[in-house]
């Protein structure tokens, strides 16, 4: 069953159902992806510092990598396209890699691209990622047009003006991201020093804080000074970095894990994707991740609280963290839950929905959600992904992690970021069925 759901394309696949059944659990070593937010930033650095391809996505298996991994390669070979040759580029339903694209476009010199994507792509947020680049290098010739929402169509400068990005950081940490990408671009381009500054607060910041951290292991000097950002300089590494596994696979796969008695592999504690805060946030329920040799990690405890976490840190993680809290023996409290409402689906809602499918109860006040879990299990419960990814696989790590069957409404969506996601559950002993 897995391996007629890992060839389905979640932009274009029917939807389908899928039935999990946890009842014959076994240990086994589960095996996440590498990570996306991490092969995302070195793909694009990789294609400015001339190590293309990069060798590690080279010897991971096709069917293996995300499906915005995959987005983002496509969208960097149709810029690596020779000059005055338009692109087209389909996004799919990739936020990150049509984020990144449009600041690669925008900086490649002469380049004329067309992006499109998905419908729900074209809802989210873009604005303030579009007018910092309209304010850098609009004077510069910068042509930057949005349809309804498709193709956004960018026309290249091939001068710029006052190296400097301005952009809020209140909506989402990938406009401050994709811009600092850009700056690397331009800094190897004018040698010249290019900065990214933050008005106001800034979201999820682990996530720009991901993107310094290879920028500085491809080699960039990046300053960091009051919300300011600035590339000031790039010496080529020895080697290219290593690509670690993906963090927000492995919250899922750590659970179920823990259910099961087995261990999941790939697990770099020195990785600074802000998702690893997982190990550290099921302590106060009562669950400790036990290093292992070569990477491997494994879960262990009683479930004793409930969780507290904050999406201004690790917004992805909270659908996985609303998972545990359904089967935790006291509620537990998520805040700064808004920004989930702009994810591929409205996430907050997502995890109302889980809840009351398991038979638990939700109070959100304000931007605090807090999660009650049920008394006893539902014999059964079922799920719509919706199309997103982390909630289909949200839901198939509660049935495990319960050992309480789901019927899941368009599992195929998993291939956006955990292509593998079904046959690891097959390991586990999870039978699936249609």
């Amino acid at each position: 069953m897995a391996r007629a759901l890992a060839g389905l394309d979640p932009g274009s696949a029917p939807v389908t159902q899928l039935h999990v059944d946890p009842s014959h659990l076994v240990p086994e070593v589960l095996t996440p992806p590498i990570s996306k937010s991490d092969a995302q930033r070195a793909l694009v650095l990789a294609h400015l510092t001339g190590s293309w391809p990069l060798p590690v996505l080279q010897e991971e298996p096709e069917h293996y990598l995300p499906a915005d991994v995959r987005v983002l390669r496509r969208g960097i070979e149709a810029l690596r396209l020779p000059p005055g040759t338009v692109r087209d580029v389909d996004c799919a339903d990739g936020g990150a890699p049509f984020r990144i694209l449009v600041t690669q476009s925008a900086v490649t010199p002469g380049a004329h691209v067309r992006l499109t994507g998905t419908p729900r792509l074209g809802e989210r947020p873009h604005g303030p990622l579009f007018e910092s680049l309209r304010e850098a290098l609009g004077p510069s010739g910068l042509v930057l047009t949005e349809g309804h929402p498709w193709p956004v169509e960018i026309r290249a400068p091939t001068a710029t003006g006052k190296p400097v990005f301005r952009v809020p950081g209140a909506q989402s940490s990938q406009y401050a991201s994709s811009l600092l990408l850009g700056c690397a671009a331009l800094y190897l381009r004018e040698r010249r020093p290019w900065s990214v500054e933050i008005i106001g607060e800034l979201t999820s910041a682990g996530y720009l804080e991901l993107t310094v951290s290879w920028l500085r292991r491809f080699g960039f000097t990046v300053l960091e000074r009051d919300g300011r950002f600035e590339v000031t300089d790039y010496r080529a590494p020895e080697r290219p970095p290593a690509m670690p596994g993906d963090w927000s696979s492995l919250g899922y796969l750590l659970l179920i894990s823990w259910r099961t008695g087995g261990s999941v592999e790939r697990a770099d504690l020195s990785s600074a994707h802000p998702d690893q805060a997982l190990v550290q946030l099921v302590e106060r329920a009562g669950l400790k991740a036990i290093p292992g040799p070569q990477n491997t990690l494994r879960m262990t405890g009683t479930a004793q609280d409930g969780l507290v976490a904050s999406g201004k840190e690790c917004p992805d993680l909270l659908p996985t963290l609303a998972a545990l809290a359904c089967v935790l023996p006291r509620p537990s409290t998520l805040s700064d839950v808004g920004i989930l409402r702009l994810k591929e689906s409205d996430r907050l809602e997502g995890i109302r929905t889980l809840v009351d499918a398991f038979g638990g109860k939700t109070v959100l006040d304000g931007e605090t959600l807090t999660i009650h879990p049920p008394t006893s299990h539902p014999p059964r419960f079922s799920m719509d992904s919706k199309g997103d990814h982390r909630q289909a696989m949200v839901a198939a790590t509660l049935s495990v992690v319960s050992g309480v069957p789901l019927t899941l409404t368009g599992p195929e969506c998993v291939e956006k970021s955990f292509p593998g996601f079904w046959r690891q559950l097959e390991r586990t002993g999870v039978r699936l069925t249609s």
